[in-house]
């Protein structure tokens, strides 16, 4: 998700506003369908794990930091609900130079949200693989 939403936030987005205004509403519905199909069920996937490693932590995760990830999430979901989804239903109905500015500037907290997550799930990994090797080794 970290890729995808720094290519939304650096390429998609800004893209919106150098669409021809007749075309901007097509263009948006095909945005809006085509990312939704990709980023639902991984953003679901991802919100399942970071319950489960909560709920059943591995040894290589203090609690905390399961907490962190999951708090982490639950930021991105309220983003993505209470500001994305509101100015992609504005957007849907044609340019609107207001709703993509704040499209643009309020995505900076899903960016940040799994940019934190990618690094404190690298850390995760990198424990991981550490304790693997003292098993193999």
């Amino acid at each position: 998700m970290t890729a995808v939403i720094w290519f939304v936030q650096l390429i998609q987005y800004p893209g919106f506003a150098r669409v021809d205004a007749a075309s901007f509403t097509d263009f948006h519905a095909f945005h809006s369908t085509r990312i939704s199909f990709i980023v639902a069920p991984l953003m679901v996937v991802e919100a399942m794990s970071a319950v489960v490693l909560v709920w059943r932590p591995e040894p290589f995760i203090p609690s905390w930091e399961a907490a962190v990830g999951l708090g982490l999430v639950g930021v991105i979901w309220a983003s993505t609900a209470l500001l994305q989804v509101p100015m992609h239903r504005r957007l849907g109905d044609g340019f609107d130079a207001p709703a993509w500015r704040f499209l643009c500037k309020s995505n900076w907290v899903r960016t940040v949200g799994w940019s934190l997550r990618a690094l404190l799930v690298s850390v995760w990994l990198h424990r991981a693989l550490e304790d693997a090797g003292r098993l193999a080794g």
